[in-house]
């Protein structure tokens, strides 16, 4: 399922909010720097669908706000 996500970098603490079926807004304290603030994401998405972090992986907008994460 690929699931569109709007990242929040430097945020006060980690949060995923779903804004509808396949659009979400997550948060991390993470910076983006090193594709640190990607992993942090990923991890976040990963815990919120109850899966493993190895099925989440981004498919567009490495270094954009606008993310695409092919979860599953």
């Amino acid at each position: 399922m690929r699931i569109f996500v709007k990242a929040k970098s430097g945020a006060k603490k980690n949060s995923v909010e779903k804004e509808d079926g396949s659009h979400f807004v997550v948060s991390t304290p993470a910076r983006p720097q090193q594709g640190k603030a990607n992993q942090a994401v990923a991890k976040l998405l990963a815990n919120y669908f109850d899966i493993a972090p190895s099925r989440v992986r981004i498919i567009s907008g490495h270094s954009s706000r606008q993310k695409v994460f092919e979860v599953g």
